[in-house]
């Protein structure tokens, strides 16, 4: 088997197995945290229920929210678009919808939540990069630019899995709390939203790269070195 099959076959392994890891984060988290608010509850500790239509955003967010996060992964399977394209651009649809639901209900949430304005500016630039992204998306796809729409759709759904990556930060700040009785909640829930923010842009980007540009750059590469035989055999034939 030669090395260039090697690499292909390692890296289908890797795209295999974290993409199970994707789909199985996104599954736990939405079963965890979304069917609190469908009656009546939540998980976050001390949640104000005082703030005026502060817990009704909170649900109408985590509803779309939720639904976003589950539909997201099985938008990048290959096999699945090609084989099954009509239900690809409906649930491609009902994702975008979800998202744009669930950043109008985050925008209200955001501009009251009394966890104070390090994590406001988090959230909003959550919530503004999210439309965008969303936005780019899908005017690239409208225009036919299926490379470009898959690029777009890639940096999305890094801001919707937004959502695993703040709770898992805020598991270990929580951890933390235990050993450091001076750090607050509110410092911890701060600090998990600007990491889930910025780490999963360099996450989304790394992958864009190796996924989408490194084997363009490849196939590009190569394409000379295919040629010179055609070329050399053009030229004995004159």
């Amino acid at each position: 088997m030669s090395a260039v099959t090697m690499s292909r076959a390692v890296r289908r392994r890797w795209w295999w197995t974290l993409w199970s890891l994707l789909a199985v984060l996104a599954t736990g988290i939405t079963a965890y945290f979304v069917p609190p608010y469908l009656v009546g509850g939540t998980t976050v500790p001390g949640l104000d229920m005082s703030i005026p239509g502060y817990y009704v955003s909170l649900v109408f967010h985590a509803v779309p929210a939720g639904t976003a996060l589950l539909v997201g992964p099985w938008q990048f399977v290959p096999r699945l678009r090609a084989r099954f394209p009509r239900a690809h651009r409906i649930t491609g649809r009902v994702y975008l919808i979800s998202v744009v639901a669930a950043a109008m209900a985050a925008a209200y949430s955001s501009a009251v939540t009394p966890s104070g304005p390090t994590l406001q500016v988090a959230f909003f630039g959550l919530i503004v990069a999210w439309l965008y992204t969303a936005a780019k998306a899908y005017r690239a796809i409208r225009r036919g630019e299926v490379q470009l729409h898959r690029i777009w759709m890639v940096r999305n759904y890094a801001f919707t899995f937004a959502a695993v990556t703040l709770r898992l930060y805020q598991l270990t700040g929580l951890a933390l709390m235990g050993v450091m009785p001076s750090l607050e909640y509110r410092d911890v829930y701060a600090s998990s939203a600007w990491l889930s923010l910025l780490g999963n842009v360099l996450v989304a980007e790394y992958f864009i790269v190796q996924r989408v540009l490194a084997p363009l750059a490849r196939r590009r590469s190569a394409e000379p070195d295919e040629a010179l035989p055609r070329q050399a055999e053009a030229l004995s034939q004159q």
